[in-house]
């Protein structure tokens, strides 16, 4: 028997007839095995069982004409038009083909060419005529594969002529039969799902258009049912091979930082906090995605956390993917052990602008921590540390919590005993860097916490992160109203500039976005430089600052640090202020060509302001000229909910853009639809984690076994990892 592995196995120029040459070119388009050449399934079928004659098709409405190319011609009436005509027949009756500027057409349409136009046929000067329809290039009847029958059109690959692809897949599915089927037999039979071989055949030849909604509901299941078993897989596996270490949890640092702190926690963060205490009672090591809302708290309770380990005399660390967010969670992590007495004071927060709420400056249980980014070094312990002194503090454990960037996971940097490790904001951060920053540790593996401020939908983090636990922060703390949105075009633009001088007026302060650096040529949108200068003449009477990704980091800093002190009325800056950013006196966000902006980079930008005792605003000024544009812009307006938005999102930009942000790859599904297919992603997962629960490392599905690593190989190297 046959089976899916062993297909990934076998080179596709050893298909009869493929050959180097035409291999090249199948390797170009992603098939490389026999197996990829079965899963280059087709993107629609022409009905071949009942042809209408041409002389009969019905005039506006859409039709698939089906005839040979008697001529084409092509011609340029003028400067910037090129017309192509083509005319195909059937020995009943002839159509006009006719297309515009698309010289590709009059190669295509070679005479003789066997081909299939769809599109609306329309009567002019008496004749039949199509305008710009789609064409298939149908190619020589080979094998009665392409008459008389539901014919698949498949994706083009350039080089190789459609007949040609039908008849090597037509080959190698009769040559791979009997093909065998891991899918367990019960598993099948409760869902219904045709065997593999019937699958592959049905959904490449059909007889009937039902024959390709079984096979493709069957092959669906198929993709989903691997990715979810190798990570189930791969959570046993966490569990299996965990050098964990079980923490005594509710220790005199946590309590005493939480008794500290000038609010009460949210059930929410309660709720968490006792997910994640759990995990670090737990022997092996913990492996938690915490979701939460752009100030739902997420930080206070990663600082909770990780002052269990330092009870214990471990270390903590916080990776943040921006130096500006590093030196964020910095500032903000001293302000809070300072205001529980629980900071040995490197300098007084009244410096900055925050007075304590505590009469002590030092403890006598302090808690001493260190920034460590690739341009800075601060501690709250001593203002004059240098990096080498601190990198020896951090690598005899005298640091007890670091916080950085990349410069982390760099050579030179190492721990005395990392046990909590947490990682913000994900997405910006490849797989391999957080196997790094585990790496850092020495006497076991570390607990990890990643945290993530946007918003995923829960279909794609089961995908995506679905060998972790989750926890989600869904209440906001009380005080914090939704942030009003409002969208301006440009000719109003005005208005929102006297929306800034009325809250400057009142004292608080604004950000205004821009999506670029600089004046760009082939796009009319504002740059921050050119912003920043206009805008110093608008508002001639305030105080403007400018921000952006390229200043140095000391440079960056110094900027935010005189925003916070309210030495700045308005911010210009591009997305650099996007995460991370917590300024309670900015009451206004305006981002400026808002529809350029994804819909979750605009969610975590409005979440900026708002964040103090007056309410947030945001204005966003767009003059959106794409469908997908408006959807943004009007999803923006209609709800404050990130997880909507994030739903709304995926939709509007498709899976696979947002896979292709997973910096260490991502399955490709061929016929899966996270979106689409939702609930057969659901069932496949049950049946999957199910499946290892009985037999954990797949010992009696060993084919299984086999087609996972055949199958998914390197691209499933982050699972094998994370």
């Amino acid at each position: 028997m046959a089976s899916l592995a062993r297909l990934a196995g076998i080179k596709i120029e050893e298909v009869s007839g493929v050959g180097n040459g035409r291999g090249s070119s199948l390797r170009r388009s992603g098939i490389k095995t026999v197996a990829d050449l079965v899963g280059w399934f087709p993107r629609r079928y022409i009905d071949r069982t009942r042809n209408p004659e041409l002389a009969l098709l019905p005039l506006d409405e859409e039709v698939t004409a089906v005839g040979k190319v008697q001529k084409t011609s092509i011609r340029r009436p003028r400067r910037g038009l090129v017309i192509v005509e083509s005319t195909i027949t059937d020995g009943t009756g002839s159509v006009s083909l006719v297309f515009f500027n698309q010289d590709f057409r009059y190669r295509q349409l070679s005479e003789g060419a066997e081909i299939a136009a769809s599109g609306k046929i329309q009567r002019f000067k008496g004749k039949l005529r199509m305008s710009s329809p789609t064409v298939d290039v149908l190619d020589r009847p080979v094998e009665g594969l392409a008459t008389g029958r539901l014919v698949p059109i498949y994706p083009g690959v350039k080089g190789v002529k459609p007949g040609y692809i039908r008849r090597w897949i037509h080959n190698s599915l009769r040559r791979s039969s009997p093909m065998s089927d891991p899918i367990p037999e019960p598993i099948r039979s409760e869902l219904e799902l045709v065997d593999r071989e019937t699958a592959y055949n049905q959904i490449h030849f059909p007889s009937e258009p039902t024959d390709v909604d079984n096979a493709r509901r069957r092959l669906i299941f198929d993709e989903l049912f691997r990715l979810e078993l190798a990570l189930a897989l791969q959570k046993r596996r966490q569990i299996a091979e965990s050098r964990g270490r079980a923490h005594a949890v509710g220790g005199e640092l946590a309590e005493r930082f939480l008794a500290g702190l000038p609010y009460a926690l949210t059930e929410a963060q309660w709720r968490v906090l006792g997910e994640i205490r759990s995990d670090l009672r737990a022997p092996h090591a913990m492996h938690r995605l915490l979701q939460g809302e752009v100030g739902s708290g997420k930080t206070v309770v990663a600082v909770a956390a990780m002052l269990e380990a330092v009870s214990g005399g471990s270390q903590a660390a916080v990776m943040a993917p921006t130096e500006v967010l590093a030196g964020q969670h910095f500032l903000g992590i001293r302000s809070l052990l300072e205001r529980a007495g629980l900071s040995p004071g490197e300098e007084s927060e009244t410096r900055l602008g925050m007075e304590s709420l505590f009469a002590e400056p030092s403890s006598d249980l302090p808690v001493r921590i260190a920034l460590l980014t690739s341009a800075q070094v601060r501690t709250n312990y001593d203002p004059g540390a240098t990096r080498s002194e601190v990198l020896d503090a951090i690598a005899s454990g005298k640091v007890d919590l670091v916080i950085g960037t990349h410069a982390l996971i760099q050579e030179g940097v190492a721990f005395g005993d990392l046990a909590v490790a947490v990682v913000d904001e994900q997405h910006r951060f490849g797989v391999g860097q957080r196997v790094l920053l585990k790496d850092k540790a020495t006497e076991a593996d570390p607990d990890l916490l990643i945290m993530t401020a946007t918003p995923i939908p829960r279909t794609l983090s089961i995908t995506l992160y679905g060998d972790l636990d989750v926890s989600h922060l869904d209440e906001m703390p009380p005080g914090r109203s939704p942030v009003a949105t409002s969208v301006f075009p440009k000719t109003r633009q005005a208005e929102a500039w006297q929306v800034v001088r009325e809250e400057v007026a009142a004292g608080r302060q604004a950000f205004v976005v821009c999506p670029l650096v600089e004046e760009s040529e082939k796009m009319e949108l504002a740059s921050a430089t050119a912003e920043f200068s206009r805008l110093s003449k608008v508002f001639s009477d305030l105080r403007v600052g400018l921000i952006h990704g390229q200043l140095a980091s000391p440079d960056k800093e110094a900027i935010m640090s005189a925003f916070r002190r309210g030495e700045i009325d308005v911010l210009v800056s591009t997305t650099v202020i996007e995460v991370g950013i917590d300024v309670p006196n900015a009451t206004v966000m305006v981002i400026e060509d808002a529809d350029r902006f994804g819909l979750s980079q605009l969610h975590q930008l409005r979440g900026r302001v708002g964040r103090g005792e007056h309410p947030g605003r945001c204005i966003l000024i767009s003059d959106p000229s794409t469908p997908e544009g408006k959807a943004r812009i009007a999803a923006m307006a209609d709800t404050n909910d990130g997880f909507r938005l994030a739903e709304i999102d995926l939709t509007l930009r498709g899976q696979g853009t947002v896979f292709g942000a997973r910096q260490s790859g991502m399955v490709d599904l061929k016929l899966a639809d996270i979106i689409r297919d939702y609930r057969e992603l659901f069932v496949a997962r049950r049946e999957a984690f199910a499946l290892v629960d009985r037999d954990p490392d797949l010992s009696h599905h060993e084919e299984m076994k086999e087609e996972i690593r055949a199958l998914l190989g390197e691209k499933v190297e982050w699972l094998l990892k994370s």
